[in-house]
């Protein structure tokens, strides 16, 4: 048992929750949008188990256009992930880096990533929390399997044949015991030209009795993935959040960032609360993210850009992540 949960900080795309039987829970979240951005999902499986011991097993479907959501329930004795690897297998249903088979109700089908771009990873950095990741007692863990991929297959939702092909994807993940009590997040890979990916989080983070405002952000640009993490000392300049749009500007070393969220009707997911998923949060996949990543020695411009599809969350008692 110890084996494997030291094999998971190191893997974080795999399951952490070896031993765990109270308050804990671990999701994946898939991303898959079609070509021309016609259909958009998230596919979020996962295993939740609460201060009783009691658990399931669940998979959770958005769909981004309808504004509608599915929530599918699964004994926990179906929920089989493998040790050494991420594949996991919940009834009918399985995941793994590369690709997801659904053999759900509304929803079925096969469908295979190619050339993932995960988040940068060292033996002292394991994945998106680097040194985060060695603290035992964090409220909440995040992984990031893929900033960005192609889509090969096609799915049938009620009834209807949706073809996948040349689509985009994206894949990341939480596992701890709650989501935070404050945070922001968004996502999209959908800008004016491929391979361009970004994704940004600011969330209240308890800390041995107190707590901080933590952020993590990244901008995939010609296969070069420039990190804004608390860790690496990059400062968030500023956060502002009204009913239209989510305003925040970073810096590092080397670059500034400015990001305005164009905040779209969102539809409500089930979230993790002391191991099980009674809270409530909401989430669009048709925002849009305005983005300018700049070079502070020579003020050039890298990216100007415009990302559609766009996931959005502003959860809980925002007001603390102000600036």
């Amino acid at each position: 048992m110890l084996l494997k949960q030291i094999h998971a900080i190191w893997n974080p795309e795999c399951y952490h929750g070896w031993g765990k039987s109270k308050k804990f829970f671990e999701g994946w979240y898939y991303k898959i949008i079609s070509p021309g951005q016609k259909n958009a999902f998230a596919i979020i499986p996962g295993i939740a188990m609460n201060e009783n011991g009691d658990k399931q097993a669940f998979i959770q479907v958005l769909d981004g256009k309808k504004l509608e959501a599915s929530y599918h329930k699964f004994d926990a004795q179906e929920f089989i992930p493998k040790p050494k690897r991420h594949d996991l297998q919940i009834g009918g249903n399985r995941f793994t880096n590369d690709s997801i088979e659904l053999d759900l109700p509304s929803l079925k089908g096969h469908l295979r990533f190619k050339y993932r771009f995960p988040w940068s990873s060292s033996w002292h950095s394991p994945g998106i929390m680097g040194p985060f990741s060695f603290v035992p007692f964090m409220e909440c863990y995040h992984g990031i399997l893929s900033m960005d991929h192609s889509i090969e297959g096609s799915l049938i939702h009620q009834n209807k044949l949706v073809s996948f092909e040349q689509g985009r994807g994206y894949i990341e993940k939480d596992w701890g015991h709650s989501f935070p009590e404050a945070y922001i997040w968004m996502q999209s890979n959908h800008f004016s030209r491929s391979g361009i990916s970004f994704k940004a989080s600011i969330a209240k983070i308890p800390w041995m009795g107190t707590s901080f405002i933590g952020n993590i952000a990244g901008v995939l640009i010609n296969g070069n993935l420039i990190e804004f993490t608390t860790y690496n000392r990059s400062q968030l300049k500023q956060c502002s959040v009204s009913k239209k749009e989510v305003v925040i500007k970073m810096e590092n070393r080397s670059h500034k960032l400015w990001i305005r969220a164009e905040r779209e009707k969102a539809t409500p997911l089930a979230a993790p609360i002391a191991g099980f998923m009674d809270a409530r949060i909401e989430e669009s996949m048709n925002a849009k993210i305005h983005l300018k990543l700049m070079l502070k020695k020579t003020g050039e411009i890298l990216l100007e850009d415009k990302g559609t599809s766009a996931g959005i969350e502003v959860a809980g008692n925002f007001a603390v992540l102000l600036k």
